[in-house]
């Protein structure tokens, strides 16, 4: 049965990268129909040896690689700088995070990717971007989550400033990748010409500050820390139930009379906390009579009343509850996909859903060098004796 297509079909991406924000750029491509070459280092990339662990496997790899075919090639082997150039020449795209100057060194600028295919988009992520004052430093996510004040914005006042759970930096920088990706290969089809994306993970998560971000530029100095209350409107917080926790937003002017009917009491929606300016003014005496309610009743209870007055609303879930919810299967968001070695494992699905030449999963993720012959006698037609004189030099 022929692979299924998808609307980057024709597409061929050549992904340098490690890690999280270079391999989920990559992805997000091969997840929409393009073919995703890997290319790791002979042993594979340090991200094989990153948990969490299913049967000795790294979940790690399994979440940023699949739709992809892996090769290796030794970057620092003459031969394999060699077939990289070779390959280049036969890609649309290219991904790669490696510190600025790293490409260079190996022989591979910017400059150099251009003559050798001057069609080619070169996705190019790093922590501070290739240009600036702090450009040659590394950076990992939670620097980033520090440097950009999303730190300083989590937790509470009286707390540590704390990094969020997961890697929002990582995430969202090769989200940004991807779109740049899409960008400028449709740039292309209009000037015939590659460009070179450049994403830095700072500038990524500094512009998911939105309106804080842009307060400070303006002089305007954000508000202290409040956990998880909105410091704009209220009652908007966490509240304990008797069973759990939710989280409500009934801060604006109409939806807080639905909350104190909700509650019971109709009356505190009179008086001085009529409008939000009034009950910010008094917030904690609100949600302590928020509270008084919410503790009393199951956290079921408690959604159905919200429910009911069609106030916002949500339980809060641990990731296993999240991952049993009914709306996430309806939305096709685990799914499963093959692996090289367990079989079968089960999958984040594709949060993109077109309406016409869907993300699919056409490769599951791949083991070390898996594909390496495949790809070098298709794209560079090299027959079995160069790839085993190849092998033995270690140039893959």
């Amino acid at each position: 049965m022929p692979e299924p297509s998808g609307a980057l079909d024709g597409i061929r991406v050549l992904d340098l990268s490690r890690f999280i924000a270079g391999p989920l750029c990559a992805q997000i491509l091969g997840d929409l129909g393009a073919d995703v070459i890997k290319v790791e280092r002979p042993g594979g990339e340090d991200a094989r040896g990153l948990g969490p662990f299913l049967d000795g496997e790294s979940l790690y790899v399994a979440t940023y690689n699949r739709n992809k075919r892996a090769m290796t090639v030794d970057t620092r082997n003459p031969d394999g700088v060699a077939l990289l150039a070779d390959l280049v020449a036969r890609c649309d795209v290219l991904v790669e995070n490696y510190r600025p100057g790293t490409m260079a060194a190996m022989g591979l600028s910017h400059e150099r990717l251009a003559e050798l295919n001057p069609r080619l988009v070169v996705v190019s992520l790093s922590g501070f971007g290739q240009d600036g004052p702090m450009a040659g430093r590394a950076l990992f996510d939670a620097i980033a989550q520090a440097m950009s004040g999303l730190m300083s914005r989590t937790g509470r006042a009286e707390d540590p400033p704390l990094p969020a759970g997961t890697f929002v930096a990582d995430h969202l920088t090769g989200v940004y990748g991807a779109l740049g990706a899409v960008t400028a290969l449709h740039h292309r089809t209009s000037t015939g010409r590659g460009q070179v994306v450049d994403v830095a993970s700072l500038d990524a998560l500094f512009s998911c500050l939105g309106t804080t971000s842009v307060a400070a530029a303006n002089g305007v100095a954000p508000a202290e820390r409040t956990g998880s209350r909105d410091p704009l409107s209220g009652p908007a917080n966490t509240f304990p139930t008797r069973d759990g926790w939710i989280y409500l937003h009934a801060g604006t002017d109409p939806l807080f009379p639905r909350l104190c009917a909700a509650m019971g009491r109709p009356s505190l929606a009179d008086g001085a906390w009529r409008d939000v300016a009034g009950r910010m003014a008094d917030i904690e005496a609100v949600e302590a009579e928020v509270t008084a309610w919410t503790r009393e009743l199951s956290t079921e209870d408690v959604s159905a009343a919200l429910d009911e007055q069609r106030i916002r609303f949500g339980p809060v879930l641990t990731v296993d509850e999240a991952a049993a919810l009914p709306q996430l299967a309806a939305r096709g968001m685990l799914v499963e996909g093959a692996h090289s070695t367990l079989g079968s494992i089960t999958q984040l699905g594709m949060p993109v859903k077109l309406g016409e030449a869907p993300a699919s999963l056409r490769r599951g993720v791949p083991a070390v060098g898996e594909h390496t012959g495949q790809v070098l006698a298709e794209l560079l037609g090299l027959d079995e004796e160069r790839i085993a004189t190849l092998r033995a030099s270690g140039a893959i």
